[in-house]
């Protein structure tokens, strides 16, 4: 997961990069962090929280530049310390380098092990790391020949940005996992892990960070190198399917796609798939809201909204008694007993992880009265973990991993159950049906993957 922003050539760097994390705060809740090129030295600040807890307008002045990096986290690997935040930054040969990175490298645990035997010291246990230290052992070649020899060794997903002096870099993983876009700015320029973030301050997209590209913009302005390009390789395109079916904000292009018509289709396929006869479309919100929309014109079924979301709710710490435990469920979607006393009801939602939150709900929704109840999610069963950052556990965690359909029904204790297929959820993102990862729902990877790395999964 993740969320990334970068901004070069635009006098109050820092400011910009926190109105841009601040649009892709979905992306990360567990730090925030800005690093900032002041014409002599990179500056930085980060810590624990979200974007609006970790910086003021204080803390911001502290930050003064025309090129910066931000990044907000939600870690898969590393734990959720400040040791941990990003962006981070390492001082060699007189040289400061700060990175951020979206992703998960399948083979870092491999390449750390080695580092440390040549006597690299790691201040984290951060995947990016290893990052940092092979671009650092191979500098001395040029940075692009650096950031090339980084790309040659490291195996997995990584869209990332380094400030290194008064540069700006972006480079992506050849098979293109993470989304990274690039638009324009007041003459300079910005990326962001979505565009949602561009529409907030008021940038132009310009295009996407092309998977296998290394994007360098400096005072000379940008300029593109293609270490893979004319070589024979296997790269395939593995665009993550989870963007589109949850992670992405609706309102942004991702893949130079934009979410929220794919998400209706998502919605359509299923009404396709799966046509119910019922006195109302509802979804949980906010995760279901728009395959509703889709499933409610495609069906004609009025749309309802019968659970109400609270949106203040923060994390809940784990309490010490059941009755305590169940108030912490509710707190943050309640049901409208009066829309829903004696209806049966169409609940759209985008996935089910470990079935244990949707039972909660499906629970609540049944003592609010519902007579039937069909629950239908806008992606086929996930049955096996992701390695490239979405926080999918372990296939003995994952409920579809171990059970049937009729069996998670009847453990849910409702009338319908039904997953989108994967031909329904290819169809809904159109011609990019050939380039997306399905690795959850077939256990299929696009790449190799070095299980040590994970060794809580190692047994999968």
């Amino acid at each position: 997961m993740c969320g990334l922003f970068g901004i070069f050539g635009v006098k109050e760097a820092a400011n910009y990069t926190y109105f841009g994390l601040y649009s892709l705060q979905h992306r990360g809740q567990e730090s925030a962090g800005i690093a900032v090129y002041d014409g002599k030295k990179i500056r930085e600040w980060k810590n624990l929280g979200l974007v609006s807890e970790v910086f003021n307008e204080e803390i911001l002045k502290e930050l003064p530049g025309e090129v910066a990096i931000g990044h907000v986290r939600y870690s898969t690997t590393g734990s959720s310390i400040l040791q941990n935040a990003q962006p981070f930054c390492v001082n060699f040969a007189k040289k400061t380098i700060a990175i951020a990175h979206n992703g998960n490298l399948v083979n870092a645990y491999q390449i750390r092990c080695e580092l440390e035997e040549d006597g690299h010291i790691f201040q984290t246990t951060m995947d990016s790391e290893v990052i940092v230290h092979l671009i650092a052992k191979n500098l001395k070649k040029g940075l692009v020949e650096a950031i090339t020899e980084v790309m040659k060794r490291v195996r997995g997903a990584y869209s990332i940005l380094l400030l290194y002096e008064d540069n700006l870099i972006a480079f992506r993983d050849p098979w293109g996992f993470r989304p990274l876009a690039l638009g324009m700015l007041n003459g300079g320029y910005v990326i962001a892990s979505e565009t949602c973030a561009f529409d907030l301050i008021g940038a132009q997209y310009l295009r996407d960070v092309k998977p296998g590209e290394i994007l360098i913009i400096s005072k000379d302005g940008p300029k593109s190198y293609y270490p893979f390009k004319g070589k024979k390789t296997k790269f395939q395109r593995s665009y993550c399917i989870f963007e589109f079916i949850y992670f992405a904000r609706p309102d942004s292009y991702i893949f130079s796609k934009n979410v929220y018509p794919i998400r209706k289709n998502l919605g359509k396929n299923l009404y396709k798939e799966c046509p119910l006869e019922a006195d109302f479309v509802m979804p949980f919100p906010d995760s279901g809201n728009y395959a509703a929309i889709g499933y409610s014109q495609a069906s004609g079924l009025p749309l309802e909204f019968a659970m109400i979301r609270n949106h203040y709710v923060g994390r809940t710490f784990i309490q010490p008694s059941q009755k305590i435990r169940d108030i912490s469920v509710k707190m943050k979607l309640n049901p409208v007993k009066e829309i829903l006393r004696d209806k049966e009801v169409v609940i759209i939602d985008d996935s089910l992880v470990r079935g244990t939150t949707s039972k909660n709900r499906l629970k609540s929704i049944k003592e609010a009265g519902a007579k039937r109840i069909h629950f239908l999610l806008s992606c086929p069963p996930i049955k096996y973990p992701c390695f490239f950052g979405i926080d999918f556990p372990s296939s003995a965690e994952l409920i579809a991993g171990r059970h049937s359909v009729e069996e998670i029904r009847k453990y849910l204790d409702i009338d319908t159950l039904y997953y989108l297929s994967i031909e329904g959820l290819l169809d809904a993102v159109g011609d990019l049906r050939d380039k997306v990862c399905l690795a959850c729902f077939t256990g299929e990877y696009p790449v190799e993957v070095d299980f040590s790395f994970r060794k809580d999964i190692a047994e999968v």
